[in-house]
């Protein structure tokens, strides 16, 4: 499904963010991808929609080199991957309805799909009867679950997220997990970076750990320790 095959990239500054990474994470898994600040977390995922290319090897996203997309196919490879990040990134002047809905809109799709669509998701991370408000009337936790919705609106193949739970306090965060985990029991393929000890104990999936670039553990019902990795 996700296939990094010697993967390195090496910034303008000469900074080496990910050094000859080889990993491949199967359709419909659950992963946890943890380290110390600067690991290359955040750059490992950006690979994954094509935010960054590597400086050297090649990924493929279901069989296909995205490596060798030219610009104009990237959009069409986004469309099956859904990203979650820390910073909202919401339209502060739309509703939560009209935040979640602007992607498949933008897709083309019809009212009638969008009505049905968005108010399921909506549905899905408990929110259906907050759609006609604005960001600026919810809680942190509310607008992460409206940046998942937005996510996973056109039912993506892949969901990759950013430290999703990193503002949140501890009974939002397991509230978070566990919608990613319903989403994901729906045949979605999960990426979690994530700095969060206790949900990555506590769930037992599988980690996979970086540090300096390098990849240095990755086990199948891990645990958050990359101090010994």
């Amino acid at each position: 499904m996700i296939e990094f095959n010697d993967v390195s990239k090496v910034y303008d500054n000469g900074v080496v963010a990910l050094d000859n990474i080889s990993v491949r994470i199967e359709r419909g898994e659950f992963v946890f991808l943890i380290g110390p600040s600067g690991a290359g977390k955040s750059t490992f995922l950006k690979m994954i929609f094509r935010e960054q290319t590597p400086t050297s090897g090649e990924m493929f996203i279901d069989g296909r080199n995205i490596t060798r997309l030219k610009r104009h196919e990237v959009p069409y490879l986004r469309r099956n991957i859904g990203v979650v990040f820390q910073d909202f990134k919401l339209l502060e002047d739309r509703s939560v309805f009209e935040n979640v809905a602007y992607t498949l809109k933008v897709m083309g799709f019809n009212h009638t799909v969008i009505q049905n669509q968005v108010s399921h998701v909506l549905e899905l991370v408990g929110l259906s009867t907050k759609k006609r408000i604005y960001p600026s009337q919810l809680s942190g936790g509310e607008k992460q679950r409206v940046c998942i919705a937005r996510a996973i609106v056109n039912n993506p193949a892949i969901l990759v997220t950013d430290e999703p739970t990193g503002n949140l306090d501890p009974y939002i965060s397991w509230e978070i997990m566990k919608t990613m985990v319903d989403i994901n029991s729906k045949g979605t393929t999960v990426v979690f970076a994530t700095h969060n000890k206790e949900l990555v104990d506590r769930m037992r999936k599988r980690v996979i750990v970086l540090r300096d670039g390098r990849l240095t553990k990755d086990e199948k019902r891990g645990s958050f320790d990359y101090e010994n990795a």
